[in-house]
């Protein structure tokens, strides 16, 4: 599956939300990038020398934040004239919930915890769909990496048709060591994985979190060692070399079959 590069180099309109979330000038957005707090759009002066560029870039990639290049001129304005060094970035718009609040509601509720684990996935569009299909299939939260892989964005926000919003989305600095927590709470944790067993071989029921890799290198092999199983999806066309369906499709088809045992059960 093909990953979609974060650097757009469009006409950047200013969110109509985020009068109060710009930070500017360079050391500011710097610790901002790596105090791992979520970070939605990375502003670069369309000047800015390349080098200086690439660095920025290289952290936003580190924490799933979108850059755009920009005319000074429009850099300049939305920062009220102030010295922006050439960078800002808005803040990401969503408040990230704490991965055991997500699965204590669950329980609160008296529900089976069903959560959705996304290990690297970095196309704002496919965490869109996921978050949608999570949403709408009953998932009690979505887990994403604070390093890695595409936070909450505006992209985020508008693919996944305002169910970032209302679902909670928790961002946890380690990837292998929430898996572990959530085995330890008895959540049984199952990876998507084209060597894994046949869908209608693997019982998803009960209390249970799917676990969805990169767009290109799938699950890390850390996160399937953990992973209680591994499930995969069976395909009718074959020696196409078309060998997988695109992680938000197998998001949709997996939480489908999640609800469906649910409701039945």
């Amino acid at each position: 599956m093909e990953t979609t590069h974060n650097t757009q180099n469009t006409q950047f309109e200013m969110p109509a939300d985020a009068q109060d979330t710009l930070v500017y000038g360079k050391n500011a957005v710097t610790e901002l990038l790596k105090s791992g707090t979520g970070v939605d759009t990375v502003l670069l002066a369309d000047t800015m020398a390349a080098p200086v560029a690439g660095y920025y870039t290289a952290l936003a990639k580190e924490v799933g934040a979108v850059i755009k290049r920009v005319p000074v001129t429009k850099l300049k304005q939305l920062c009220a004239g102030a010295d922006h060094q050439g960078v800002a970035a808005w803040a990401s718009r969503i408040a990230y919930a704490e991965l055991s609040e997500i699965v204590a509601a669950a329980r609160e509720k008296g529900e089976a915890p069903f959560l959705v684990l996304c290990d690297g996935v970095e196309d704002p569009h496919n965490l869109g769909a996921i978050l949608r299909s999570a949403l709408l299939c009953g998932a009690h939260g979505v887990v994403i990496p604070r390093r890695g892989g595409v936070g909450v964005t505006a992209t985020v926000l508008k693919s996944s048709a305002g169910a970032a919003a209302r679902l909670p989305v928790a961002r946890v600095p380690n990837m292998a060591e929430a898996i572990r927590w959530l085995k330890a709470q008895n959540v049984f944790v199952y990876c998507a994985d084209m060597g894994g067993a046949p869908l209608a071989k693997t019982n998803l029921s009960g209390a249970v979190a799917l676990v969805l890799g990169n767009e290109g290198s799938g699950v890390s092999a850390l996160v399937r060692k953990l992973c209680d199983g591994a499930v995969s999806l069976e395909m009718a066309a074959t020696n196409t070399g078309v060998d997988s369906f695109n992680v938000s499709v197998a998001a949709g088809i997996l939480l489908y079959d999640v609800m469906r045992r649910r409701q039945t059960s």
